[in-house]
């Protein structure tokens, strides 16, 4: 493929916008179906002009259609922030990521203060676990060993990773994890679905919109800002996904009998847009969503807001763009971001903890 000159390239500085701190929130809604909704309807939307509507998210039973499918992403967010101390005294930090192929009590992590923990220092645990900390990986994370089971490690000695900029620890744990949440993983929430409960999922269920589920373990690239000069200079990290039988049914009949796949969330997206383009019901991903982009699965999508100059954001530019006939990726980056405007003079929370738009 020939490369585009760089005036055609899409920036880093395109997906940029300002946030006061005070939009960003610090604790969830109560209850969790009590956020707010943006509705973006993408079709009647013109350059920079979203069509906008305001709702609670508890009406979506009203904006979804008997016979539409939600994909939901189920992994559980692990207690993977790991309290150590260094030898010979001094405060370190582990931060799971991933367990490595084929070795299950060897982890990618991140540890902190990396440059001073040399490979084979022995890091002591609040539990009295100790982790072995071997060489330095890609990225600047480093391999972990655990001389126990990592998952009763966790539980013994772990911490909920809360994202940088929730700087608020009263909530309760298990506000970072969804209702649904099944196979642990995730060192992030996929935190669109942070906002069902069970009540409005049962209603849902009862008003023929159907359900599915997807796993992709979120990794902490969710949280990292784009590199370089241009959005296609980033390099996104592989993450670890599945798709039941079930699910992959689901979505071919919905769309053959003319319902709407409605993703929830931009990781149900990747899985989804993964496994149609691959025909691959599990492995890695590495899959990176810019404008433009052809959606072989996905309708919908019910997203939180998310941070500027992020590869989400970027995602879902360019889910927007697929919407909007004859729209140019700037053109969609242009209504997507006056439709933050929107929300941040409405007075939308964003981020993890924040409110969620549904684009149609």
């Amino acid at each position: 493929m020939t490369p585009l000159p760089n005036e055609q390239r899409l920036r880093v500085d395109d997906f940029d916008y300002d946030l006061p701190a005070v939009a960003i929130a610090q604790i969830p809604s109560e209850p969790r179906d009590a956020a707010r909704l943006l509705v973006l309807e993408r079709a009647s939307s013109a350059p920079g002009h979203p069509e906008l509507s305001h709702r609670v998210f508890r009406d979506l039973g009203e904006l979804l259609r008997p016979g539409d499918l939600l994909v939901l992403n189920d992994s559980r967010v692990i207690p993977a922030r790991l309290a150590a101390a260094r030898p010979g005294g001094g405060a370190a930090e582990i931060l799971l990521l991933r367990s490595l192929p084929d070795e299950p009590d060897r982890w990618e992590a991140l540890v902190r203060p990396s440059r001073r923990i040399a490979p084979g220092a022995v890091l002591t645990l609040r539990s009295g676990d100790q982790v072995v900390v071997g060489d330095r990986l890609a990225e600047g994370t480093r391999a972990v060993r655990f001389a126990r089971d990592p998952y009763r490690v966790m539980g013994d000695a772990g911490e909920t990773p809360l994202p940088p900029y929730i700087t608020d620890r009263t909530a309760a744990t298990d506000r970072y994890q969804t209702v649904y949440a099944d196979p642990p993983g995730s060192a992030a929430a996929p935190t669109a679905g942070l906002h069902f409960t069970t009540d409005l999922l049962r209603s849902l269920e009862a008003s023929g919109v159907g359900r599915a589920h997807v796993t992709l373990h979120v990794g902490l690239d969710t949280f990292r800002p784009l590199e370089g000069r241009f959005v296609d200079e980033h390099q996104i990290h592989r993450e670890w996904y599945e798709i039941p039988a079930a699910t992959a049914s689901a979505v071919a009949r919905t769309r053959r009998d003319g319902g709407r796949v409605v993703a929830v969330g931009t990781t149900s997206v990747r899985v989804l847009e993964t496994a149609a383009r691959d025909q691959r019901t599990a492995g890695w991903t590495d899959l990176y969503v810019t404008p433009p982009f052809a959606f072989a699965a996905v309708d919908a999508l019910i997203t939180n807001f998310h941070l500027p100059r992020s590869s989400l954001l970027v995602l879902v530019a360019a889910f927007v763009q697929a919407g909007q006939r004859g729209a140019t990726p700037l053109d969609a980056r242009d209504t997507l971001l006056a439709a933050y405007r929107a929300a941040l003079e409405a007075g939308y929370r964003f981020f993890s903890f924040g409110d969620a738009m549904l684009i149609a």
